[in-house]
């Protein structure tokens, strides 16, 4: 059925067409620009910057073989290779550039060779746009601690995280852990079956290029807010070496498959609440160089306190080289997006707009409301009345309603739908006003009226 809302192809940037993969034999991965966006070379993948407002704040193209996305933007996260309960038609009717998939969870099922075979994730899931792959760290560790999803806030200093095994090797109440890492890797359990398995940053970056993203992330070790000092310290230090073998083993590979269109390597920033390990970690892998291969753009990762996200992300930017992507893992709140802009961040995903949908929490202009409450029974409205998505322009409130009260698989699919676009169309509005100027009050109208008062 189609939608009245704006389509990606109404970006300039998405109506480029996509660059040929690069030109057979051993080759130098292709450095970022900062020329203008005409300059990149039609055959190599690239970053631009377009405009700029206040101290750090950006708009830019990064170009894959499969398109170009304009940044800011926000990344729906697809984590077995489809963003839950929604087609990838709707996904890119919602306007969203790219997705981005779980390395992890896609080794374990189906495989990464199965995706190779099928032509890589993109053709596998019917998604014709920019793909992401993360290195499956995060999910080794966390899943492997017994923490899921929950990582971040349970490790930001309560009580819940702290178990009788020490800070350093805590894992959720009544579970064992999966996962143990040592210098050269980080040996698991599968969490669907038990199966013991191995990844090292060769394995992580095998297992990525069959997945054939145009962007992926290297092989780090998630630490979080509880471990001791000590141990960020080694774990940096492990993550730097691993860097290193990433960005290796990437080369040969990108000339090994040289008939596959080139994909780009990320490295990821740890060092969690600390300063001094943040930029060091930013100054060694913006620096770090392999064989003529560097990173083509980074990663932000680790557990941050919400109230010091912009202080550490403003640390890492300031030591990042300029003409390269930053990209913030496992954000899309109101306020942490423009926070994470204004400090230098290019590119976010996070899986909570799907998850809390699921759930019958949905995003409305003046802040996120259940759609389960006895309120909406009646509300013959749109969930919002200002948002342009599939859902409000075709259904009301009262019936989505009604849906989750049945039990119905489609309630996760609209409330899906709208808090995509929700974000997608915010992050959107937030790139024009850079290059507009209004940034500072686009702020100010949007955190006002989702939280009552200006963030």
């Amino acid at each position: 059925m189609p939608s009245p809302m704006t389509s990606p192809s109404s970006d300039p940037a998405q109506q480029a067409p996509s660059a040929p993969h690069p030109a057979p034999g051993p080759q130098p991965a292709p450095r970022a620009a900062s020329a203008a966006p005409s300059d990149l070379a039609p055959d190599r993948s690239g970053f631009a910057i377009t405009a700029r407002h206040g101290e750090k704040a950006r708009a830019g193209v990064i170009r894959t073989p499969h398109g170009d996305i304009a940044t800011p933007a926000f990344v729906p996260v697809g984590t077995k290779a489809t963003v839950k309960a929604v087609l990838p038609q709707a996904v890119a009717d919602l306007g969203a550039q790219a997705v981005l998939a779980n390395a992890y969870h896609l080794y374990l099922q189906p495989g990464h060779d199965l995706v190779d075979e099928a032509g890589g994730l993109g053709a596998f899931m019917n998604w014709p746009g920019p793909t992401y792959t993360d290195s499956g760290g995060f999910q080794v560790m966390s899943l492997g601690a017994g923490f899921k999803k929950v990582l971040s806030s349970e490790f930001s200093g309560g009580e819940k995280a702290r178990t009788a095994s020490g800070e350093d090797d805590a894992v959720a109440e009544g579970k064992e852990r999966l996962a143990h890492v040592d210098d050269d890797g980080v040996t698991f359990r599968s969490f669907i079956n038990g199966d013991v398995h191995r990844f090292t940053p060769e394995i992580s970056m095998q297992i990525q290029h069959g997945l054939g993203a145009d962007i992926m992330f290297a092989f780090d070790e998630l630490t979080t807010l509880m471990n001791s000092r000590p141990y960020q310290e080694q774990a940096l230090e492990r993550t730097r070496l691993w860097a290193i073998r990433c960005l290796a083993e990437h080369r040969r590979l990108t000339i090994e498959r040289d008939t596959k269109p080139y994909q780009q390597l990320w490295g990821v920033i740890q060092g969690a609440q600390y300063e001094d390990l943040r930029r060091k970690a930013s100054r060694d892998l913006g620096a770090m160089e392999v064989d003529d291969q560097v990173f083509d753009g980074f990663g932000i990762g680790g557990a941050l306190e919400k109230e010091n996200l912009g202080t550490i992300v403003g640390w890492v930017t300031d030591e990042l080289p300029e003409d390269r992507p930053r990209h913030l893992l496992g954000i899309s709140e109101v306020d942490d997006l423009f926070i994470a802009v204004a400090a230098g961040a290019d590119t976010f995903d996070c899986v909570s707009p799907s998850r809390v949908a699921r759930n019958s929490a949905v995003y409305t202009r003046t802040g996120r409301v259940n759609l389960t409450g006895s309120r909406y029974r009646r509300q013959f409205a749109p969930i919002d009345e200002t948002c342009d998505c599939f859902t409000c322009t075709h259904y009301t409130a009262a019936y989505i309603h009604h849906l989750f009260r049945a039990k119905e698989i489609l309630s996760a699919t609209l409330c899906t739908i709208h808090n995509e676009r929700f974000v997608v169309r915010l992050v959107d509005e937030i790139r024009a006003s850079i290059a507009s100027g209004d940034f500072d009050a686009l702020r100010e109208e949007r955190t006002g009226a989702y939280y009552g008062e200006a963030r």
